[in-house]
């Protein structure tokens, strides 16, 4: 009697744990666009089960009474690396070799060392952006950096983009906050003051006068805030500047994850640096700026003081979080140079060199367009200067005076009694005849213009061209009339 043949019970892994891939046992990563962990060879898509347990705070007192000597290693991550240009502490993954700090593209050569205990992480925000799209969002920030030097583009290559956890503490607490100070409120008064004048005759003169004075009323104030904070984030780690790191912010904190190796799987990950007493130091910094500010408001007024300032925390409570970066670590001309990507929203900040021919090229630009405008203001100055100088020239000429037109042979005394049109005369002399003209010689008189007289050649005209017009106004011909030996008629006499 034959045997029968034994059967094979297949065995789940552990949950959470990675193993390659099942089809071409190659290394599964997290895929951030499906959020499940893939092969980069056959496309095998594996899920990772949600984790049971909760992110939770953890109360500061227990920590500290219970828990403080208690440390483990990082499932997975069983060796750590400290690089010598940044100082990060990079978790390598079990298996995994890394040659370069994903931080600052120093090439690490400390030996790697058995990792040191810490405190667990709480949970993560696993990464929502692909690598592709950080690319796409790298390229897309430096093409809108014009003064960028144009050789620069190259940088978004593959290869060039890493990403990371970057450690991170979030706290909790209730704070009651006593404080004392002033209050200032404004209010305005009238007051006189003297002060100097001079007169349109150039003589100074003290007057007085009056103005509105805006002046502070301090007032003593005492009072009493309370303020529950909720997630203050502290960056953990000193490997990528605070600055930087700022504007990745906001954070949807409200979705963090339990912690797994699979969200961990093909991305780096950094061990805190910056302890939680540490952190929480800084923390207590960052409130205590709020809290000064809702101090000041409710004193009120128009300004305050605050002398004294204290607070008392309550019910703290932490985590230990990770969350995801995109970073670009690259050198330029021997200069390092960073860019980091939000890998949940895909916002991009970061530091780059500046090319100095297109900052020169701007600046000539400009001072073209300064110049150019100048010119064009200085020859409509001109021009207008050239029409201002023939009005001044035309409004200070030598005067004329309008008189009645006189025919040939008319007297002058008779003009007053002749209506009719009136035309330009030559001026004279104040106590000479007007029949004395004819004999005076030399150049004619200039004429002025008059309102309603001619402006053109016709202002001045020869006796002999309107003589059949003078004719017309002045009536039949009048013998001529003598005063003493003076000569009664006017003989024009060309200039």
């Amino acid at each position: 009697m034959s045997e029968a043949p034994s059967t094979t019970i297949p065995k789940d892994p552990p949950a959470g744990r990675k193993f390659p891939c099942p089809k071409c046992a190659a290394r599964l990563d997290f895929d951030p666009s499906s959020q499940h962990l893939a092969c980069p060879y056959c496309g095998y898509k594996q899920e990772i089960e949600p984790s049971k347990q909760s992110v939770q705070e953890q109360d500061w007192d227990t920590y500290w009474n219970t828990q403080a000597g208690q440390s483990v290693q990082l499932e997975g991550r069983s060796s750590q690396v400290t690089c010598g240009g940044c100082g990060a502490v990079v978790l390598l993954q079990d298996n995994i070799e890394t040659d370069k700090c994903p931080y600052c593209a120093t090439h690490l050569e400390n030996k790697p060392e058995s990792a040191q205990g810490m405190i667990q992480p709480n949970g993560l925000l696993s990464f929502a952006v692909s690598h592709r799209d950080a690319i796409n969002a790298f390229n897309g920030w430096i093409a809108g950096r014009w003064f960028a030097p144009t050789g620069l583009k190259q940088f978004s290559n593959l290869g060039k983009l890493a990403g990371a956890y970057v450690p991170f503490w979030t706290y909790d607490s209730m704070t009651y906050t006593r404080y004392s100070g002033e209050r200032g409120d404004d209010y305005t008064v009238t007051e006189s003051y003297t002060a100097t004048e001079t007169d349109d005759q150039g003589q100074s003169r003290q007057v007085t006068k009056t103005r509105q004075v805006t002046r502070t009323r301090w007032s003593s104030v005492s009072g009493n805030v309370r303020h529950f904070f909720d997630d203050v984030l502290i960056q953990a780690s000193q490997s990528l500047p605070k600055d930087l790191v700022g504007y990745l912010a906001p954070w949807d904190l409200d979705k963090l994850e339990g912690c797994q190796a699979g969200f961990l799987s093909g991305f780096q990950t950094e061990r805190y640096t910056i302890g939680l007493r540490a952190g929480f130091d800084q923390a207590r910094e960052v409130m205590d700026g709020e809290i000064r500010g809702m101090c000041r408001r409710d004193i009120g007024g128009d300004h305050q003081r605050l002398h004294s300032v204290q607070t008392q925390h309550v019910g703290v409570t932490f985590k230990h979080i990770l969350l995801p970066i995109w970073v670009a670590a690259y050198r330029y001309h021997d200069t390092p140079y960073r860019i980091l990507i939000n890998g949940r929203t895909g916002q991009v900040t970061g530091t780059r060199p500046y090319s100095w021919w297109k900052i020169g090229l701007l600046v000539a630009v400009i001072l073209a367009a300064i110049l150019a405008v100048v010119l064009a203001l200085g020859a409509s100055g001109a021009l207008k200067g050239e029409r201002r100088d023939a009005k001044t020239m035309f409004a200070h000429s030598a005067p004329t005076t309008l008189v009645p037109t006189l025919r040939v042979g008319t007297h002058c005394r008779d003009a007053p009694r002749r209506g009719g049109e009136t035309t330009l005369v030559p001026t004279l002399r104040v106590g000479t005849h007007c029949c004395d003209a004819p004999r005076r010689g030399g150049e004619l008189p200039r004429f002025r213009s008059m309102p309603g007289a001619p402006q053109s050649g016709e202002a001045v005209r020869s006796h002999a061209e309107r003589g059949n017009e003078m004719q017309s106004l002045a009536g039949p011909e009048m013998p001529p009339k003598r005063t003493g030996n003076r000569e009664g008629t006017y003989t024009h006499q060309p200039a």
